[in-house]
């Protein structure tokens, strides 16, 4: 596959050359109040063509400046976005930096001593939460080290190593409830205000995670009986041999990171609060996020220099990801000004018309599973899809959230079969587990999850 940005300059090439080959044309847009505010929304029935050439001189046919000029004006139009990102990319490294997650982590294994059955429920919640709540991904790396030892220790293999930690966060990603690089990324781009249907994305977050934790728990007790069945069984042989020293669990946890944590959690309540109550938007929860990241740095003993450090260490690592939201939104700046956005709009929305919610969203869902192929970010993808998605559920007369349940699933539970998906990819080369292998154990389950998904999104479009 080419590079994620390669991919995306050619989509914009692309859309360019689409805007000489198909018909410009716009809906007539009203203000609608919803129950987080007023939105701007197409009226079904109003499309109509306008010439190449409009009567001012402006021709909407987009040529080599314009394709040059688009990721520039992209990141201009997604700067509200792109601030955001930056500021939660630069919070979790300072978290990161006092180390009170991976130490809260090796004090759980620890207290569980003997009930090692328990420690892989617990693990996967724990990982579900931070994948549903802050987008755990990048930050796994480091468990399978971690966790590995103990669960050969146990009588696992590296399969439920890998199972207990990848899977877990990836699906708590999938069944989002405020992560800010999805769901509130998303919405904010639909301009969705105040995560109208937080509660509903909880419950979804409570099934999906205890159809995989039964599976897992299931399939580790069955390994520990006969080990032979293990589909790594072969492979784990060689890995125990090559096994580092156990982790040394005789650290102690200090006060600080316990304090880092209490804030981070209470820091999570006043968000939910903030979005349920008060229909809080990007700026809000910037200032939110931001206020919790010094908080943890000066609770977790760094000083102003390493805490501003951390923080543009944080911006750093997350660039990439920025990159790609203000790049794809270049992808729609093409389109809007060459006004074949509606026109793709009306010939979707009439492909579609007298479909019922389930097929609608199936067809959604198709469309982002494909786009995750080439865009396997989420924010990245949002910021693709959502101008075009959000819309479409306006015209087809159905909660546009639903194009965010619809994102959250396609992406995630693509990424994790995807061979192009960096957080699989790592998890499995860690674990020295293959994709054939992890393919053939995961199947089922996933099958079983993708129901799940659209049946979550037919609800979430009609609620």
């Amino acid at each position: 596959m080419p590079h994620v940005c390669t991919l995306i300059f050619l989509l914009i090439v692309v859309v360019a050359v689409m805007t000489w080959i198909l018909p410009s044309g716009e809906f007539e847009r009203t203000m609608v109040e919803t129950s987080t505010g007023e939105r701007s929304v197409a009226v079904a029935g109003t499309y109509q063509t306008v010439e190449k050439v409009l009567e001012d001189g402006t021709d909407l046919r987009q040529g080599i400046p314009q394709i040059l000029m688009a990721p520039g004006k992209g990141i201009q139009s997604a700067v509200e976005v792109l601030a955001f990102v930056f500021i939660i990319g630069g919070v979790f490294q300072i978290m990161a930096r006092t180390n009170a997650l991976n130490m809260g982590i090796q004090k759980i294994v620890k207290k569980l001593g003997t009930k090692e059955i328990l420690i892989i429920p617990i693990l996967m919640a724990l990982f579900g939460l931070g994948g549903s709540t802050f987008g755990m991904s990048d930050e796994l790396v480091p468990f399978y080290l971690l966790i590995m030892p103990v669960m050969f220790a146990m009588g696992y293999d590296s399969m439920t190593t890998f199972m207990t930690v990848c899977l877990s966060a990836t699906v708590g990603y999938a069944a989002s409830t405020i992560n800010p690089f999805c769901v509130l990324v998303a919405q904010g781009i639909a301009g969705i205000q105040g995560n109208p249907q937080l509660v509903f994305r909880m419950i979804q977050w409570v099934i999906m995670m205890a159809v995989i934790i039964t599976f897992v728990t299931w399939r580790a007790m069955k390994i520990k009986k006969n080990p032979e069945k293990s589909i790594v069984y072969q492979d784990d042989l060689l890995k125990k041999k090559e096994m580092a020293a156990d982790v040394d669990f005789n650290q102690d946890m200090t006060l600080r990171q316990k304090l880092v944590l209490v804030i981070f959690l209470v820091g999570m309540v006043i968000v939910v609060v903030g979005l349920v109550k008060n229909g809080w938007y990007m700026n809000e929860l910037s200032m939110c996020f931001l206020g919790m990241g010094l908080l943890m740095g000066i609770v977790g003993g760094l000083n102003e220099k390493e805490i501003s450090e951390e923080f543009i260490t944080g911006v750093k690592d997350i660039t990439f990801a920025a990159l790609v939201i203000g790049l794809c939104s270049g992808i729609m700046v093409i389109a809007q000004d060459g006004m074949i956005i509606d026109t793709i709009l009306n010939s979707l929305s009439n492909l579609i018309e007298n479909s019922n919610n389930a097929m609608f969203v199936a067809v959604m869902y198709v469309v982002q599973s494909l786009l995750t192929l080439l865009v396997p970010s989420s924010s990245g993808l949002a910021a693709l899809s959502m101008p075009v998605m959000a819309p479409l559920c306006d015209l087809h007369g159905v909660n546009p959230e639903a194009a965010v349940t619809v994102l959250q699933y396609g992406n995630q539970l693509t990424n994790l079969m995807s061979p192009v998906a960096g957080t699989t990819v790592a998890g499995l080369a860690i674990c020295k587990i293959s994709f054939g292998q992890w393919w053939k154990t995961i199947w089922k389950v996933f099958l079983v999850m993708t129901v799940l998904a659209l049946i979550f999104c037919t609800i979430s479009a009609g609620l």
